[in-house]
């Protein structure tokens, strides 16, 4: 039953509840926004002590190693130098469990890196899939709920995420990821992980680049089937935690490859899809990967919650030569994984050991608070100030974006082949026969689950619009299941 409009929660109508304002068209979010800061700061203290999303989680120690010069790109010192090393922290995550929930689902894995490089820390927040469900994060609370409980039954409702997929077009793309052969990986070694987002590098001549993350495992793509899956999360819901923990505990240090797609600034606003929405894509054809450099896992921590749990990531935590871009999606996070930690683990959570830097010290202004230890002892907390205190490089960490046009809410500018369901198609007809049977068996599977037919209608709609036959076979497979 319709309620009436939706409304801020001190009463007032929203106008527009799938795009955030933005510094002209498809430009960066705007802070004055205040239903996105209102709604992601409210999402945030929704769930304590644990993680509101990508609670269940396993980490590890590692190093990354230079393999390949790209200083004509970035300035950043850790990628300065071919063979150069830097410690790091990676922890894996499934998104929508809670801690409590087992390894061996189908959800897409976090893939969460900290380098505790010279010049500070270098978070990249990352999955294992190179797109999303959305790519504005105004709506990313919306999505969650559907993920989680429902507040009537307490339990995850079918009906809940298929009425938003089919409702969120854009969705498709990473629904296909999800349903097919990857939506379930073996182990966190055998699993691909990616930036996802669109970030700027910038080199010494100030030049700037936008580019994607990409971390292909050396151990190789293993997957486990939907009855595999069931069968192994009943027997050892810590399966890939486990996994992880046993395989360097015997000297078996998993090890990625990593690369980057770099796209000229000049080449993103003709580009056929937009740079920055995270539902898509760069083809490799178009902007191949730049393999630089090496990741390994070598060390197992002491203690899980001191670690693992209180470690925090935020895509907000740049180096000199790395910087954002106007990826809707990222810009909200900017905002929202800072201020979760602040809330979950406590306003000086960067100060604990598994998340204050290694080779710098952190000379800030900030005082007191919960964590609080005193290590400024009697320095000024003022600049500027005279007294030897710290102060401004004058010289920005990344390269400014232009913008033009008024503020407004309006969604990004239209690109050549800027759909919701080109890539969607793409990525199943690269599928082989077999992959498409398992494809469709798993979406029909999870379909067949919805009680509203109009709900099942809609979702099918979509996949048919990415590609016919997949709606073709996706539409008996469920009719076959449903009756």
């Amino acid at each position: 039953m319709t309620q009436g409009p939706l409304t801020t929660e001190t009463g007032a109508p929203v106008a527009d509840n799938q795009n955030s304002e933005t510094a002209g068209v498809g430009g960066p979010v705007l802070v004055q926004d205040q239903l996105l800061l209102e709604k992601l700061a409210h999402f945030n203290r929704e769930r304590i002590p644990e993680r509101v999303v990508h609670a269940r989680g396993a980490g590890a120690y590692g190093t990354f190693t230079v393999t390949a010069d790209v200083t004509r790109y970035t300035r950043a010192a850790f990628l300065s130098e071919v063979g150069k090393e830097t410690e790091t922290f990676l922890r894996f995550s499934t998104v929508a469990g809670n801690l409590g929930a087992a390894d061996a689902v189908r959800d897409p894995r976090g893939f969460s890196l900290k380098f505790y490089t010279e010049e500070g820390n270098y978070d990249l927040v990352g999955n294992n899939t190179p797109v999303f469900f959305i790519r504005d994060a105004i709506k990313f609370p919306d999505f969650i709920h559907t993920q989680k409980r429902d507040p009537y039954t307490g339990s995850t409702e079918m009906d809940n995420v298929w009425d938003f997929w089919s409702l969120s077009p854009e969705s498709t793309h990473q629904v296909t990821w999800l349903f097919g052969d990857r939506g379930i990986p073996a182990s966190y070694r055998h699993m691909d992980g990616f930036g996802s987002h669109t970030y700027q590098w910038n080199n010494e001549a100030g030049e700037a680049f936008w580019v994607k993350y990409h971390f292909k495992t050396d151990q190789g793509i293993k997957n486990l089937t939907q009855a595999e899956a069931d069968r192994l999360a009943g027997e050892d819901p810590d399966s890939h935690q486990r996994d992880l923990r046993e395989a360097i505990e015997r000297g078996d240090f998993p090890s990625w490859t990593v690369g980057v797609q770099i796209m000229p600034v000049a080449k993103a606003a003709t580009y056929r899809f937009n740079p920055f929405d995270l539902t898509k894509v760069w083809p490799h054809a178009d902007y191949p990967i730049v393999w630089f450099g090496k990741l390994e896992l070598n060390r197992n921590p002491e203690n899980i919650f001191a670690e693992v749990e209180q470690s925090i990531f935020s895509p907000a935590h740049f180096v000199p030569g790395i910087g954002p871009s106007p990826d809707k999606m990222l810009q909200g996070r900017l905002f929202a994984y800072g201020d979760a930690h602040r809330y979950r683990v406590g306003i000086n959570a960067d100060q604990l050991p598994v998340n204050r830097p290694h080779a710098t010290v952190a000379r800030t202004n900030s005082r007191d608070g919960r964590l609080y230890d005193g290590r400024h002892k009697g320095a000024k907390n003022y600049e500027p100030n005279s007294f030897g205190g710290p102060f401004q490089t004058d010289r920005a960490l990344w390269q400014p974006v232009a913008v033009s046009g008024v503020t407004g809410e309006t969604p990004a500018p239209s690109h050549a082949e800027d759909d919701d369901f080109v890539q969607a198609g793409n990525l199943y007809r690269l599928m082989t026969d077999a992959e498409k049977e398992r494809l469709i068996g798993n979406l029909a599977g999870a379909l067949s689950g919805v009680s509203r037919d109009d709900i099942v209608e809609r979702a099918v709609d979509n996949f048919r619009q990415a590609d016919g036959d997949f709606g073709k076979r996706l539409e008996a497979a469920v009719q076959a299941l449903r009756g």
